[in-house]
């Protein structure tokens, strides 16, 4: 089949885990034209680069600003709406030129991407999403998952409820399993990539420390406690050894190898970290990003199946607590279903054959899920 996928730009975890999804579908049969923007359309390109069955076009898409690892709201606003004029004549200028070139495509993939949703609906297409985020809106959460946050529950709730509506099909990537309320719904494992995949886990003495963003002097001072602990650590653009800090240069080998031999993970509660640390049996001490309510639903989800530990500000004392419980963590990820990908390929796969043979959405699949709608 000929698919339009929609990728969203912001970071490189949408652009990672949608890879692993284009490469299946090329191995397939199946023709895939992308459309994606920032940091992800050089990612894609370059990882596709020469295949026959595969083209793109870069897109315009919002961006996120931070201050001092925060979301900055303002900021955000502010560079989109600046940057919207010139980002609409971008996108309408794609929307035509794809027309044009003939290729026409039969089915649309979304990662939570919104041209490619509206193209999908502007031409009657089917629109299978693929992402993390609409668990937000199609599962039952409990007051332990939401309880002190409603606001910011409703909120997020709202936005992903008018992202990506009436969808064929929803395959929800996830490392818990809350009640499934809605149909047309499947949840499957965090999608992995093959190198991570390939990496057999060996227990090592270091934590491996990701902070992107932070603010590195509130961060050092934290983990300078802790001497006789060695720590990796990406995201603060140096390099370098300071006693038992090491500063990592930018390294997705290096990083999967770090990751592969650690003993825990402390980061932000983003899913694709997420999804790979538990993938290998990491526990991990995770700091939701502020005014991001999908990391603090990780989080406490992350804490509910001891899998780790989450907090909304890292000080000693939580690192300290983090660090005696790793026997704890590391007990119940013995039990966690690192299925890999094959549970999203063959409900995916379903998809397909129903949609060649023409068959409406159905309420829910006969492939294997972790959740999925029950009549």
């Amino acid at each position: 089949m000929r698919v339009l996928y929609g990728v969203v730009g912001e970071g490189l975890g949408h652009a990672t885990r949608s890879a692993v999804v284009i490469e299946h579908l090329l191995a397939e049969g199946h023709q895939v034209h992308v459309v994606v923007s920032g940091r992800a359309y050089g990612f894609l390109a370059e990882a596709f680069s020469g295949h026959r069955a595969f083209s793109l076009d870069e897109i315009h898409g919002l961006s996120l600003a931070f201050s001092d690892g925060e979301m900055d709201l303002m900021r955000t606003v502010g560079r989109n709406l600046r940057d919207l004029p010139e980002g609409l004549v971008k996108n309408i200028e794609v929307y035509f030129e794809v027309a044009e070139r003939g290729f026409r495509p039969e089915v649309v993939i979304s990662d939570f991407e919104s041209w490619a949703y509206y193209y999908g609906l502007n031409h009657q297409l089917p629109v299978i999403s693929i992402d993390n985020m609409q668990i937000i809106n199609r599962c039952h959460h409990g007051d332990e998952e939401t309880g002190g946050r409603d606001t910011d529950f409703r909120l997020a709730k709202a936005l992903v409820k008018s992202k990506l509506p009436g969808a064929y099909h929803y395959l929800i990537t996830t490392f818990f399993t809350p009640t499934v309320r809605k149909e047309r719904t499947s949840l499957v494992p965090p999608i992995v990539r093959a190198a991570v995949q390939a990496a057999e886990p060996a227990a090592g003495e270091h934590l491996l420390i990701y902070q992107s963003g932070a603010a590195a002097e509130d961060l050092l001072e934290v983990l300078g406690r802790f001497p006789h602990q060695p720590m990796r650590i990406y995201g603060l653009d140096r390099t370098g050894r300071e006693g038992h800090l090491q500063f990592m240069p930018f390294s997705d080998q290096g990083f999967v190898e770090d990751l592969r031999t650690c003993k825990a993970v402390v980061a932000s509660a983003g899913f694709s970290l997420i999804g790979e640390a538990l993938h290998l049996g990491k526990p991990m001490l995770v700091m939701p990003l502020a005014g991001q309510f999908e990391q603090v639903m990780n989080g406490r989800y992350l804490a509910k199946e001891k899998y780790g530990a989450w907090v909304e500000r890292l000080d000693a004392e939580a690192l300290a607590d983090f660090i005696d419980h790793l026997p704890l963590y590391q007990q119940a990820l013995q039990h966690y279903p690192a299925e890999g990908n094959d549970m999203l390929f063959g409900l995916l796969d379903e998809l397909f054959d129903d949609l060649h043979h023409g068959e409406p959405a159905p309420a829910f699949l006969a492939a294997p899920a972790l959740g999925k709608y029950e009549v």
